[in-house]
């Protein structure tokens, strides 16, 4: 991925900035200028808590290429408490057991290295279980 579009996701990859329609008030994520609800105008940028549960779950073993490092780790479904539900890797588990209802909190973390872009750390959200 190019540098500018990097940028561009910054705000949606390290905060979770979406957006609300201000039609129908739903919460949009990742944003799309246009409400999947109501077809809408949705420009208005809506941070989310980062706070939801585990709504699915697998466990990958065999990463695709760039991610290899990582294997084996975890990726879930994740349903924010503000209704949409995101993809992303879990972290921060140690020995304890995942489960569907599991509440999760959003972390910034390290994603890959791009080696095609000069080694540029690409970081990006994921999800651990809520601490305490």
């Amino acid at each position: 991925m190019e540098v500018p579009r990097h940028w561009r996701l910054k705000k949606q990859r390290y905060a979770l900035v979406g957006e609300v329609c201000p039609h129908c008030d739903s919460k949009i994520f990742p944003p799309r200028d246009v409400c999947p609800y109501c077809g809408g105008e949705a420009k208005t940028q809506f941070a989310f808590s980062g706070r939801g549960q585990v709504y699915s779950f697998t466990k990958m073993t065999s990463a695709p290429t760039g991610f290899e490092q990582a294997a084996p780790y975890t990726m879930a479904l994740v349903q924010l408490e503000e209704g949409p539900v995101v993809t992303a890797q879990l972290t921060d588990i140690g020995d304890q057991s995942i489960e569907i209802g599991m509440p999760v909190e959003m972390v910034t973390r390290k994603l890959r290295t791009d080696e095609a872009e000069r080694g540029m750390i690409v970081y990006g959200y994921k999800f651990r279980p809520v601490m305490g």
